[in-house]
């Protein structure tokens, strides 16, 4: 797509979109420029929320001020990675994407902050970067162990003794086989086992040290240690009224 079509697509969603979600904006930026991951490759940001606060004793549209910016290149970018990539549908996500930061900014809500950071350790993860093992707890709390990162559930179980691990989804109860290398974190991807439609379930399988273990391990310097592993799951039971 041409830089003059993605600028007219991308100023009628923005007149599209009520004024009431756009107080406190000062406008919509249009960069021609890719904004590519610093470490990571073939990730572009596609949007930026650029928010300032001036001082006050009280938040708000008056005292915090930003703008939405859009990459055209990190889009240009990822249409040729993508042939399916769809543009029109891609800058009405980001516009609304980047005034939810605006609006959670007005409201003091880190969680859309906390799930972009979640979004970013993750992609180190699969791509081999060092990253942050309870990175998924700052996704959505699911309650139960359970948290939500987009499309993505992460399981948190803790595991002393024993080889197997049972969770609850939808109608079912599950069980999988811990793998004989084991971490102290250990990222477990159900590959099979589950329903077609359900979403991608990571179990996390995390080994609480005792206290001299912890004791030891800070003495020498040592870091956790992360395994990742793909597994099976088993249904162990239905639930009452499943069949």
């Amino acid at each position: 797509m041409r830089y003059e079509d993605f600028e007219r697509l991308a100023r009628e969603d923005w007149e599209r979109i009520p004024d009431h979600f756009k107080t406190g904006v000062d406008g919509l930026v249009l960069e021609r420029k890719a904004r590519a991951h610093p470490s990571l490759p073939d990730i572009y940001t596609l949007g930026e929320c650029l928010t300032e606060s001036y001082p006050s004793d009280f938040g708000g549209p008056d005292t915090i001020r930003s703008f939405v910016v859009l990459y055209y290149g990190s889009f240009d970018r990822l249409s040729r990675l993508d042939q399916d990539f769809d543009w029109e549908g891609e800058i009405w996500e980001t516009l609304t994407h980047e005034l939810q930061h605006h609006l959670e900014s007005l409201a003091a809500d880190e969680a859309l902050v906390d799930m972009d950071y979640a979004v970013d350790e993750g992609f180190k993860r699969r791509e081999g970067e060092p990253f942050d093992p309870s990175y998924y707890r700052a996704g959505e709390d699911l309650g139960d162990g359970w948290y939500r990162v987009e499309d993505e559930l992460y399981c948190e179980r803790d595991v002393r003794d024993g080889d197997r691990i049972e969770f609850d989804l939808d109608d079912r109860t599950y069980r999988i086989t811990l793998p004989p290398d084991r971490g102290d974190v250990s990222f477990l991807e159900v590959v099979d086992g589950l329903p077609d439609d359900a979403p991608p379930v990571h179990v996390v399988a995390v080994r609480r040290r005792r206290l001299l273990e912890r004791i030891a391990a800070a003495w020498k310097g040592e870091a956790r240690r992360i395994v990742e592993a793909e597994v099976e799951a088993e249904t162990v039971r239905w639930h009452d009224g499943a069949s």
